[in-house]
Parts: C-alpha cells; structure tokens; sequence
C-alpha cells in the first residue's frame, strides 16, 4: 500500500513540477526531440550506408590465373587449395572456352565482336573468381592466393576495397562522436530543469528531510519528472523520425539519380528505434534529474 502511495505522490508531483514550469519543460522536451531526431537520422543513413556497403562487399571479387601449362585436371584441383585460404568464402572456377564467350559476348554490340569471337581458346587462361568473408583483409588474401602453387597472377581492385572499409569506418566514427555529444548535451538540458525545481522546492526539500524523509522519497518526483520527460520527447523524436524517414525513402525510391540505392524499409526497424528512442530518454532523463537533485539532499 504505501509504494502504491509513494508512486502514486511521485506521478502527481511529477506532473505538476513539468506544468509549473512549463517554459523550461517544454525547451526540455524540444531539445530532446531535436537531438533524438539527429541522432536516429544520422544513425539510419549509417545503418542503409552499413547494408549497402555490406552488398558490395558480397559482390565484390577478385580474379586469379592459373598458370598455363596445367592441364584441365590440375587447374581443376586447385579449387579445393583456394577454398582453405582463410577468408575465403566461395571459389568458382571458369575454363578457356567459357572465358572467350564470356569475353566475346561483352563486346557482341561492338564493331569487332567476329574479330574477339574468332580468338583462339588459348588466348584465354583458366580463372577463379574468388569471394571474400571480409573485404578489409583483401590484400592479404592476394598474397595468399598468389602464394598457392599453380595460381600464375591475378586481377584485383584492392584501392576500391579499401574505399569502400574507409567510408564505412568513418561513418561509422562519425555516427558515434554525433551520438555522444547529442546525449551530452540531453542530459544538461535534462539536469537544468530539474535543477530549476529543486532549486524553487529548495526549502520544502530541507523542512522534508528535517522532518525523517528519506533520499529516495524526496528523489522520487524530481526522477518521474524526468522521466516523463525523457518518454514524451522519445515518442515525439520517434513519430517524427519515421516520418522523415518515410518522406526521404519514397524520394530516393522515386528518383532516377538513386536507381542504385536500396533503403531499409522502416517498417523492419520501428521496434529497434522504439526501444532505443525510449531507453535513451529513460535514461537521460533519470541521469539529469539524479545530478540535479544531488546537491539538494545534502541538508
């Protein structure tokens, strides 16, 4: 019966502190929307840049030669070799006579397709087209393909590779640096407006502890308060969020010059968004408002 009371006081209290002073509450409120709605915008281009990247990675591959003189056979044999280099994931093997179709039909709309249609088989050598577990290690896997007896040389883009690591670790980085100072600065607009209520409550808190309160009782309202308003600016953010989202999505879905893009619907992730939009102004709300009244309970 008396927690009952207790959070039924704390609720009360909490609410009638975010109305008393409904000024600083609501820029509370605005801040952590705004900071939320960067934060999850930043963080959903991060997390598309992250898939989009990740396709490339599994469609990325690089070509290894086997040397001439094997026969049909050997170069065959290889393929089992090639599979146990580490971090390689799918081996495939093209002979002579498939590389020259494959070699004439690019050229079939061009002028001299009779001309690389005619070339001899020989012209032409057995290749594996290899596949990558992780794209960061490519280097190392050529040096250890090449290293495999039999592979004559190879061909590879290790540049476009490394581009394609850069730009997914520096978005990444930046994504977090963004995250942190938003949340850095949440958490001081939070602990002012407690602190702003506990400093009008100063004496009501000293007269409570006087009298037997205890530091969790006074705590109490000042923490649902912050609370309260941590979950209103989170499910604002997040209604806003998937707006945004939705807009920008039927945009690049629509326009030519992003043909190549694919965007996450936001449909699979609003749960994960939810949750972390929640959490974080759970969490930000109840770290502002434990800083704030700190000082206050020393009486």
């Amino acid at each position: 019966m008396n927690k009952s009371r207790n959070l039924s006081y704390y609720l009360s209290e909490g609410f009638h502190s975010i109305f008393t002073h409904g000024l600083m509450s609501f820029a509370a409120v605005c801040m952590i929307v705004a900071c939320l709605l960067i934060m999850g915008s930043f963080s959903l281009v991060a997390l598309n840049l992250e898939r989009e990247l990740g396709n490339l990675e599994r469609d990325n591959e690089f070509l290894a030669f086997v040397d001439e003189s094997y026969t049909r056979e050997q170069a065959l044999a290889l393929q089992t070799v090639l599979e146990a280099v580490p971090n390689v994931s799918q081996v495939s093997f093209t002979g002579k006579e498939e590389a020259k179709v494959n070699y004439a039909d690019q050229y079939a709309s061009d002028a001299n397709a009779a001309l690389y249609s005619e070339l001899p088989d020989e012209v032409f050598r057995d290749r594996y087209s290899i596949h990558m577990e992780d794209i960061s290690q490519m280097t190392q896997t050529i040096r250890a393909v090449d290293a495999v007896e039999g592979i004559a040389g190879h061909r590879a883009a290790p540049e476009i590779a490394e581009g394609f690591v850069m730009i997914r670790n520096v978005a990444a980085g930046v994504a977090l640096v963004l995250i942190l100072m938003l949340l850095a600065i949440s958490l001081f607009i939070i602990y002012n407006t407690i602190k702003l209520g506990t400093f009008t409550r100063r004496e009501e808190i000293a007269i409570m502890k006087m009298c037997g309160a205890t530091n969790g009782f006074v705590r109490g309202p000042f923490i649902f308060e912050g609370m309260l308003l941590g979950l209103a600016g989170a499910v604002v953010a997040f209604f806003l969020q998937w707006g945004v989202y939705t807009l920008i999505a039927q945009a690049i879905d629509t326009g030519e010059a992003f043909q190549l893009l694919t965007v996450i619907p936001f449909g699979e992730m609003w749960p994960r968004v939810l949750g972390i939009f929640a959490g974080t102004g759970l969490v930000v709300g109840t770290g502002g408002s434990v800083m704030a009244i700190r000082k206050f309970l020393q009486v």
